[in-house]
């Protein structure tokens, strides 16, 4: 089995955060999370590929 690199859930910008929502997370949109950004447009919304954090 190869290692893949884990995608991140966190992005710097919103653009980046769609982008990896469309790629990697089977979704749409973004949503703020601090000062930082998520993919999918409302938390949880991601299939396809799980995200977490604290």
């Amino acid at each position: 089995m190869a290692n893949t690199p884990a995608v991140p859930a966190v992005y710097a910008t919103r653009a980046e955060a769609e982008d990896a929502a469309r790629k990697h997370f089977n979704c749409t949109g973004a949503h703020p999370m601090g000062k930082q950004w998520m993919p999918c447009a409302k938390h949880g919304q991601a299939s396809g590929s799980a995200h977490n954090h604290p």
